[in-house]
């Protein structure tokens, strides 16, 4: 028995799996806060109570039940009948499940339960902001990986080929090794991605019409709309020297038509064939006719590199090869059977997710029989 724990029963006996269960329900009912508020700019504190999307009515508290009100009203607001999405309630149960299992794997060591909780949190956050947004928030990715450090430092052996850590610094070195070899080599990965695949040349066998859009709300992208394709302005730039580049045999500058030729578009600033340049916040409209165009992209986000780095903060430069080596073999399958990712953008944060988790639940006994058909594997835990 643990003289430390609570009635005298162990941390990790199943009864403490009811109670982490409870506790993931309650924080995935804040996350979904979290992932509707923070792409949009809100507070997730302001206002402090949860509202329905459409109706914009407050959602008083004894309906605010996690789990229990969404089956209860159906997956409707209560006060204008407005369905409320399937999310709730799935991230609400997938947290619940998350904290469950956490326990269920590391009760034995609960110093770490915290931040494995944190990260749990986290997780599930960035992967619905991704899937819906297309973004990854560093704010979140940087308070993660100061937790996984800390989570290091608590329970040296949580980077699980550091069986040889002992103390406080050595789980902290090995945390600090897992971020530098994630965030570095991902970030190594992006930038050699760019130089092969940062531009995408488009040629059409007849001039098309082409123009830019204006957003129609706040929290919608301004839009390059080109022959049949629509490309949201934060998917093309992302860096400075992003350049978008149109041959113009026709052209029009705030409906006047002026002289064709080749055209230049940066995210905030537009060379017109005749070399002058322009703020583009200061144009009306901006249209005409392309025969070819060379449209800029990222080979993968910066997001990504600021998750894997976390995720090596928790688990290592061994939980990082997994996670990633994971990641890409889930994300292979889901463009198959899912048939997205083929010409789409396809989010990847949400497969490293996936990767991390499958480490962390046991995904690094794969890791050990790996390394162990290739040699002995001294220190592992």
């Amino acid at each position: 028995m643990n003289d430390g724990a609570l009635f005298d029963i162990p941390f990790d006996h199943w009864i403490w799996l009811i109670p982490a269960f409870l506790i993931g329900a309650c924080i995935g009912s804040f996350l979904n806060v979290v992932i509707y508020r923070v792409p949009l700019g809100m507070s997730v504190n302001e206002p402090n109570r949860s509202f329905c999307p459409k109706c914009k009515k407050p959602i008083p508290m004894w309906l605010n039940l996690p789990l229990v009100s969404w089956l209860w009203l159906r997956g409707k607001c209560a006060e204008c009948g407005a369905p409320i999405a399937f999310r709730y309630f799935g991230v609400e149960l997938l947290t619940a499940l998350l904290f469950t299992v956490t326990w269920h794997f590391f009760g034995h060591a609960p110093q770490v339960i915290l931040p494995l909780w944190v990260l749990m949190a986290l997780l599930v956050s960035i992967t619905f902001i991704d899937i819906e947004h297309l973004i990854i928030p560093t704010s979140m990715t940087w308070a993660g990986t100061a937790v996984g450090l800390i989570a290091c430092a608590l329970y040296p052996r949580l980077p699980a080929l550091a069986g040889d850590a002992t103390t406080w610094k050595d789980g902290l070195k090995h945390g600090a090794i897992g971020w530098a070899v994630g965030f570095l080599g991902l970030w190594a990965v992006v930038e050699l991605g760019k130089l092969a695949f940062g531009k995408r040349p488009v040629k059409f066998d007849e001039p098309v019409d082409w123009h830019i859009r204006e957003p129609e709300t706040d929290q919608d992208p301004m839009c390059l709309v080109i022959g049949d394709e629509e490309i949201a302005w934060w998917d093309m730039f992302s860096r400075k020297s992003d350049k978008l580049v149109i041959e113009c045999p026709d052209l029009r500058v705030d409906g006047k038509p002026v002289d064709g030729g080749t055209l230049e578009i940066r995210e905030l600033e537009v060379t017109l064939p005749d070399g002058s340049s322009h703020k583009l916040a200061a144009l009306v409209s901006l249209d005409g006719t392309a025969t070819s165009t060379v449209i800029p992209r990222e080979a993968m986000g910066f997001g990504d590199v600021h998750l894997l780095g976390m995720i090596g903060a928790f688990f290592g430069w061994s939980g990082v090869f997994f996670s990633l080596f994971a990641a890409s073999l889930f994300a292979i399958v889901a463009a198959i059977i899912g048939r997205i990712g083929f010409g789409k953008q396809l989010p990847f944060g949400p497969f490293l997710a996936m990767g991390s988790l499958a480490w962390a639940f046991g995904g690094w006994h794969l890791w050990a029989w790996y390394l162990d058909f290739l040699g002995p594997l001294r220190g592992m835990p």
